[in-house]
């Protein structure tokens, strides 16, 4: 067991493609990780997975975009681990249609799973965070969030807000010794959405939480503030 043991990492969207890979690093590395998703059958496979020795996982079926829910996924974390040391905003949706045919209630659904249960979410950990003058917020954005595409006007828009989120969070917390750290992925080959590109060639689920794994390793003194990944060879 590595010399992370004792540190805990909140995982959202934890039960599938990337989320569950940067969960199951996390693991490799000796964190303690409270997996974070819609789907309970999904996270007690995972739970059922890891927890063989000793607790690794503590599952906690939740719908993030109900704002009630933040306070239970601090709450059980502490119950747990006492501390909260890195909390992965991963989960998301993506609805991929012309502006002309998007609604309104479409756009709404991504903005509050994309944008807003981060925000949330992330508020609810900071005091604790800011308390042991230590931390880091990762947050897995887009791509998308840097280049504009046919089909991806309300996508695009929720990545491009979590990014001008997440820089101005960095620049408010890093006092604390509180890391905050984008992901942008291009291509993953998780199924996430029809228009995704697949194959071995295409970069993987545990290649982004590899990206994960090097930011949350740099020296306490540096900050990998922002990465972008893409495929070596997209077609």
């Amino acid at each position: 067991m590595s010399s992370e043991t004792s540190k805990l990492a909140i995982v959202t969207g934890a039960s599938r493609g990337i989320g569950r890979a940067i969960a199951e690093a996390l693991i490799e590395q000796g964190y303690r990780v409270l997996a974070v998703a819609r789907s309970a059958d999904r996270l007690a496979e995972l739970e059922q997975l890891h927890n063989t020795e000793e607790r690794r996982v503590l599952a906690v079926p939740a719908d993030i975009t109900d704002d009630s829910t933040a306070e239970r996924i601090v709450s059980s974390a502490l119950d747990w681990a006492g501390r909260i040391d890195v909390l992965v905003n991963n989960a998301g949706i993506g609805i991929f249609k012309p502006a002309i045919e998007l609604t309104a209630e479409e756009f709404d659904a991504m903005w509050r799973l994309n944008v807003r249960a981060p925000m949330v979410l992330t508020r609810a950990v900071l005091p604790q965070m800011i308390a042991a003058q230590h931390g880091a917020i990762v947050n897995i954005a887009s791509l998308a969030g840097k280049n504009s595409f046919p089909g991806g006007t309300g996508y695009a828009a929720t990545k491009w807000a979590l990014r001008g989120w997440a820089s101005s969070l960095m620049l408010e917390v890093r006092q604390h010794n509180i890391r905050v750290i984008t992901i942008c992925p291009g291509s993953v080959d998780t199924g996430f959405s029809s228009i995704n590109k697949r194959g071995d060639h295409i970069t993987q689920p545990e290649d982004v939480a590899a990206a994960v794994l090097f930011a949350l390793s740099a020296p306490e003194r540096t900050m990998v503030s922002e990465i972008d990944l893409r495929p070596t060879r997209p077609s």
